[in-house]
């Protein structure tokens, strides 16, 4: 989506709730480890039960894969060099939500 703005936060900065809207400043740590707001994400609050359900999607497939990961044999410098991103590589995966 090259005209979506990226967002990156390492966490949540302050979260309100007015008129049915949910507006949470995120945080990024900086240089000096104190955070500062890197954005603000708005949603209505009806939605917020299936956003934080896709984010709780999300984190089930993480552990999973770091679960699969710990079982796997190590992968070597020069295969994880040339098969980057493929499938069955440990760490590359990709979330559809629905």
């Amino acid at each position: 989506m090259p005209d979506q703005p990226t967002l990156f936060a390492d966490g949540i900065l302050e979260a309100s709730v007015n008129f049915g809207v949910a507006r949470i400043t995120l945080a990024q740590i900086g240089a000096d480890g104190a955070p500062a707001a890197s954005g603000q994400l708005i949603l209505p609050v009806m939605q917020l039960p299936a956003f934080t359900n896709g984010l709780l999607a999300l984190l089930k497939q993480i552990e999973a894969k770091v679960k699969q990961a710990q079982t796997l044999p190590t992968v070597t410098a020069e295969a994880s060099s040339t098969d980057a991103g493929a499938p069955g590589i440990p760490g590359a995966f990709r979330f559809s939500g629905g």
